[in-house]
């Protein structure tokens, strides 16, 4: 299955699985002793460069990092700011079977930096089974810097 949101057309076919083999090599790096659920993410900078990522558990639970914000947080420590799009997966012991989308605090994290009107967000299983959504969808009436301005 392939589920396209309304702006799903700026992302060619191409970059969409590169996305998704991305993310899926992430979860070979996952850190997940505690609830073995492996989560990897790849984000696409509007610089065209993709900054992988994982989720690292931690025995305080409260510490734990997800797999999008190690992604954000890599490329923001690298002066990027500006993104086009991310995908993840996830699945007990790394094996994909459903979505899965991102939390409530990672969903804000892309709030901050990302336009929730264009940043899409691909929930995959595969490079075949898709969904792509845009962040104001996921997040609606979300909170971001423009509410300060």
């Amino acid at each position: 299955m392939n589920e396209s949101g309304t702006n799903a057309g700026k992302l060619s076919d191409v970059q969409i699985k590169e996305l998704i083999h991305t993310a899926i090599g992430q979860l070979a790096y996952s850190y997940t002793p505690y609830s073995d659920f492996r989560v990897g993410a790849a984000l696409l900078a509007k610089n065209g460069k993709i900054y992988g990522g994982c989720n690292i558990e931690n025995a305080a639970y409260t510490p734990t990092n997800c797999a999008e914000r190690t992604a954000f947080f890599k490329a923001v420590s690298e002066g990027v700011r500006e993104f086009e799009a991310i995908c993840i997966v996830g699945g007990k012991d790394g094996i994909l079977s459903k979505y899965t989308s991102p939390c409530g605090v990672c969903r804000q994290v892309m709030m901050e930096f990302c336009s929730p009107e264009d940043f899409q967000i691909i929930l995959a299983v595969s490079e075949e089974d898709y969904q792509i959504c845009q962040l104001k969808e996921l997040l609606p009436m979300g909170f971001g810097p423009g509410n300060l301005a």
